[in-house]
């Protein structure tokens, strides 16, 4: 079974929505033949590298309110986060553009170290409240990651550094009719919108198993009829000599 995931990490609904999958995934009985892939998605591509702004004052921009009802909002945000495990420092998280993590998470890919560096630039940007947009910050994550920091620099020095990939990403999700994320795709053909509840996802698993595994079984209308010959095992139903 394959699960592609399209997300952000300045998303806090995919952090959450990650952990409530793995949750549901550790209660799966064929966790072991599940494959988890991560694919890009950025919330808003025009976002700055260095905004000047906290996440409550953006959040009460973008929703017309106040930074009191902003900081009101989160909270309730962290609890949900806290319930999976997670810890949430909104207070001083540094909202930034997030094209270039997804860039370096391609480059990841290529040494398969694309899942660790995916947790790691969530925690970094949630928990840590690190600057995702800093290269020199992104090059010691991914050192946290198992890859070569000298390598992560060089490569994110090169701005169209597996940007295409990126795009393809997103253009994906654009044709798919994503409007927002996390989105779950199961084998190329069911979709799970949000973070939904461990629960949900864990039946989502079990529903598309059996159906899966239960394949398409024919049914024979093939009758009675003595003429319908056929062949099998190396040999033939031969027509009776008269």
């Amino acid at each position: 079974m394959k699960i592609e995931v399209w997300s952000d990490y300045v998303c806090p609904f995919c952090y959450i929505g990650k952990r409530r999958l793995e949750m549901a995934l550790e209660k799966f009985a064929h966790k072991d033949e599940v494959e988890v892939l991560f694919n890009s998605y950025e919330l808003d591509p025009n976002t700055p590298r260095d905004i000047g702004q906290s996440i409550h004052e953006i959040i009460a921009g973008k929703y017309g309110v106040s930074v009191d009802e902003a900081k009101r909002m989160n909270e309730g945000i962290r609890q949900q986060a806290a319930e999976v495990g997670l810890t949430f420092n909104f207070d001083t998280m540094i909202p930034t553009n997030t094209f270039d993590a997804h860039r370096l998470t391609h480059f990841a890919k290529t040494q398969n170290k694309d899942k660790e560096l995916t947790e790691k630039l969530l925690q970094a940007y949630f928990t840590e409240s690190k600057h995702l947009g800093d290269h020199k910050i992104l090059a010691d994550i991914a050192a946290e990651a198992g890859i070569d920091r000298n390598e992560a620099l060089a490569f994110l020095a090169d701005e169209e550094a597996l940007a295409d990939e990126v795009r393809r990403d997103e253009q994906a999700a654009q044709q798919m009719g994503v409007r927002g994320v996390p989105f779950f795709v199961i084998n190329q053909k069911y979709g799970i919108s949000g973070a939904q509840p461990t629960e949900t996802f864990l039946s989502a698993l079990e529903k598309v198993w059996q159906e899966e595994q239960s394949g398409t079984v024919l049914q024979d209308l093939s009758g009675d009829n003595p003429q319908g010959g056929a062949c099998a095992d190396g040999s033939c139903d031969l027509p009776d000599q008269k």
